[in-house]
């Protein structure tokens, strides 16, 4: 006890081991749908060379990365916050970096990105950076990643297609046909359910239960394989194996500048960065308020330990190719149960690490089973939307624009690109030079390179 006092602070902090233990079961149970997640939406792309990721590999991946990077939380941050594999990066990631270059060229890119959030944590240019990114635009970027997930989603479930005569249709002939659409919606419906009503594990536990339907729907009904995606669900052959670490190491630091060419890889390092670190901060802020860690003054205690360890478990994601690791908003959970030091941590890392030996079960889980937590994250992060003034032209038209060409355009950054060069150039064209950052003016110009390159070269 006095071992734990003196690296976790209980006292002080009004924290019981009991509580805390609690609280970091409760944070598992609320984040571990991401062990299931990731994998699908990684080994749902394909890289510049047709090359697809491993979802058992990419189990084994997400559980490593997440399993470091909340145990370095624990003992570094001293913070009851839980780290994995975050959505809307790996989406950057999956559709953004890898169409361009190779999978671990992709991942080097998000080890450079762990390393720029390092360099911005300990040096205080994340200040001018924080100042330098209009609020509205900072809630528009959230919103409009929480768009192109849903979307991914929708897709990925076959609820949407876009092999008719429109852009995009209901199912693949303008309604919903077969059985894997019928589990997703099944799977949507029970999880928007169990989530309202605020059921413990409500993403995990919908995530199983469709899984469940799927298998017995699978080996019921005459289906072809190939509508259910990826992964085809039928009853493992075992429960427990031995981890594969085959993606561990697996990355190229600089070859996406190559590859891909160096404006492409350093506007999606840009974007990596840009949404990694505002996300994160965001969490940090609101998680930290609501377990009472935030002082009269609104800081946070360790802010730079805990930013330092942001970083770190970006370089760790992308490092064992599970893409950036950040702090989970789902720590909120654990919170509510009592969690207020990085004892918590410790007992959430350990549970994603025991989760390496059920990689198996992952591989039994289909995109229909999946999807629905896209859909359901994606709601969530719409919510942002109500803290940009919509009233304000000024703001409303570029986080409107950035919020659309996320999904319309099937990019993150491309979305990011038109928000800030319509922000810079609107507050121009009033006259408004004064509020315009030099270093919006220095990504506004790096942006209109982006979009101009192909006619340019």
């Amino acid at each position: 006890m006095i071992v734990l006092e003196r690296l976790f602070e209980l006292t002080a902090r009004g924290a019981t081991v009991g509580r805390e233990v609690r609280g970091g079961i409760t944070t598992f149970m609320a984040m571990a749908y991401i062990i299931l997640l990731n994998p699908i939406i990684l080994a749902g792309a394909k890289d510049v060379t047709g090359a697809q990721l491993s979802i058992g590999q990419l189990t084994t991946a997400t559980a490593l990365a997440g399993a470091v990077s909340t145990l370095l939380m624990a003992f570094v941050g001293n913070a009851p916050f839980g780290l994995a594999a975050g959505l809307g990066l790996n989406a950057v990631v999956a559709y953004q970096a890898a169409p361009f270059m190779t999978w671990p060229q992709a991942m080097g890119l998000v080890v450079l990105e762990g390393l720029v959030i390092i360099i911005l944590a300990v040096s205080g240019v994340r200040r001018l950076i924080m100042d330098s990114i209009p609020l509205a635009l900072k809630h528009a970027i959230s919103v409009g990643i929480g768009m192109f997930i849903t979307l991914i989603g929708l897709v990925d479930a076959g609820f949407v297609s876009g092999t008719g005569g429109t852009p995009l249709q209901l199912g693949t002939a303008g309604h919903l046909t077969g059985w894997p659409v019928t589990v997703f919606c099944f799977g949507l419906l029970l999880m928007i359910v169990l989530f309202i009503r605020k059921t413990p594990g409500a993403i995990l536990l919908s995530i199983v239960i469709t899984t469940i339907l799927a298998i017995v729907v699978n080996s019921l009904a005459v289906i072809d394989p190939k509508t259910w995606g990826v992964v085809v669900p039928r009853v493992p052959d075992s429960i427990v194996s031995t981890p594969d670490f085959g993606l561990v190491g697996q990355f190229d630091l600089f070859g996406g500048f190559v590859t891909a060419g160096a404006l492409t890889a350093t506007i999606v390092l840009f974007t990596l960065v840009l949404s990694g670190f505002f996300d994160a901060m965001g969490t940090i802020i609101g998680v930290a308020d609501e377990a009472g860690l935030v002082d009269t003054r609104g800081r946070v205690p360790r802010l730079g330990r805990i930013l330092t360890v942001d970083g770190v478990a970006g370089m760790v994601g992308g490092s064992v190719s599970a893409s950036a690791n950040t702090v989970f908003v789902e720590s909120a959970a654990g919170v509510g149960e009592g969690a207020r030091t990085g004892l918590a941590s410790v007992v959430t890392g350990a549970l994603l690490g025991m989760t390496m030996l059920f990689t198996p079960l992952a591989e039994v889980v289909p995109a229909a089973a999946a999807a629905p937590a896209l859909v359901l994250v994606g709601a969530l992060m719409m919510t942002q939307s109500r803290k940009v003034p919509w009233d304000d032209l000024e703001l409303a038209v570029p986080a409107f624009l950035t919020i659309a060409l996320m999904p319309f355009t099937y990019s993150i950054t491309n979305g990011v690109g038109a928000g800030v060069i319509s922000y810079t150039l609107i507050k121009a064209a009033r006259g408004k030079w004064d509020e315009i950052p030099w270093l919006l003016w220095v990504v506004s110009l790096i942006f209109l390179v982006y979009f101009a390159i192909d006619g340019l070269f």
